[in-house]
């Protein structure tokens, strides 16, 4: 072979293989740079507290709607029980599923933490409810501002007992954020404004569970004789502490006050055990939530004025000292006059 020839060969192997290479990065820059359009579909999972409970199958409504109304493959899911070490395992679970984002509301926020970090790190938009001080979230979606509304669930308390008396507070767990920042509100509120009225003992805990509920309940009104009103910050403790006041006979003596559904807590407004209950709708905020997550995953950002397409999420906005933490608009108070309203 002359050399002429091997020279000619020898420059079109090496141009074959600088095109090949530089195609080949070339493709795998399109990849790590593509943006998603529209029409993609992803798979987003809605990690509740715990399943089986009313106020998440009302969460499950909104997040099938948002399934058939966007396409997405968005579905929900939870633990048996309230149990923050169980939500974590199954977040890792739906990472190895490979799922492109996870809509949590946490039961333990240090619980999760750690696994939700992971799930950032590998890729997955993380939307969270319930947990304004987490940092392991790309956003934090709150139906409201906490502090106000631990104000305001304190003001319906103080008219419910008449502005005096002995109370008590049931959360679900002090590693609740969200209970925790309505807990601190109502009292701080409470001592400003209503100074003839007692905290009796500090908070108990509940566990997001009925049987639990009732019997921290029927402890509280045996041990504090003069308590005259509960508040309830979850969705069980307001129908538990009401049975646990019919059943001690102090119907009419005790206010029950607190965060639930109509669904769980009908018979006991009708009968006066139940002053008010106040809540945001699950469903609502189950779509809002996978929405948010939509978003971010076809490149939007989330700010102030931007619309989640759910009541009461038509208008963000952004808490002024942390960057990834967002409020609704409004919450829904409720007794005997409108409960037919709210069938949920």
């Amino acid at each position: 072979m002359k050399k002429s020839t091997r020279i000619f060969l020898g420059s079109l192997s090496l141009i074959v293989f600088i095109l090949a290479f530089t195609d080949c990065n070339s493709k795998r820059g399109d990849q790590k740079q593509a943006t998603p359009t529209p029409e993609q579909k992803f798979k987003i999972a809605t990690l509740v507290k715990v399943d089986g409970i009313p106020w998440f199958a009302r969460m499950r409504v909104g997040v099938e709607k948002f399934a058939q109304e966007t396409g997405q493959d968005s579905f929900t899911l939870g633990p048996a029980r309230a149990d923050g070490a169980l939500q974590a395992q199954m977040v890792d679970e739906l990472i190895k599923q490979g799922v492109n984002a996870i809509c949590i509301v946490p039961f333990s926020v240090p619980a999760v933490k750690p696994a939700l970090k992971r799930a950032k790190e590998k890729g997955v938009v993380v939307v969270a409810q319930e947990a304004c001080r987490l940092d392991s979230a790309n956003v934090i979606i709150e139906p409201f501002d906490n502090k106000a509304w631990g104000r305001h669930l304190m003001d319906e308390l103080a008219s419910s007992m008449n502005q005096q008396g002995d109370y008590a507070i049931i959360l679900g767990s002090y590693d609740s954020q969200s209970h925790m920042a309505w807990r601190d509100a109502a009292v701080s509120h409470q001592l400003e404004q209503y100074p003839e009225m007692k905290l009796v003992t500090d908070a108990v805990e509940d566990q997001d569970n009925a049987a639990r509920s009732y019997a921290q309940a029927k402890d509280l009104l045996t041990r504090f004789h003069n308590i005259k009103g509960i508040l309830g910050l979850t969705m069980v403790s307001c129908p538990s502490s009401a049975l646990a006041v019919e059943t001690l006979g102090l119907r009419n003596k005790v206010s029950v006050v607190g965060v639930s559904l109509v669904s769980g807590c009908k018979s006991y407004l009708e009968t006066g055990s139940i002053k008010t209950i106040s809540f945001w709708d699950p469903a609502e905020a189950g779509y809002a939530m996978n929405e948010a997550a939509l978003k971010l995953l076809q490149g939007q950002k989330i700010h102030t004025g931007t619309n989640l397409k759910a009541k009461g999420y038509h208008n963000l906005r952004q808490d002024k000292l942390k960057q990834n933490l967002f409020f609704g608009r409004g919450w829904i108070d409720v007794t005997t006059k409108n409960m037919a309203n709210y069938p949920y």
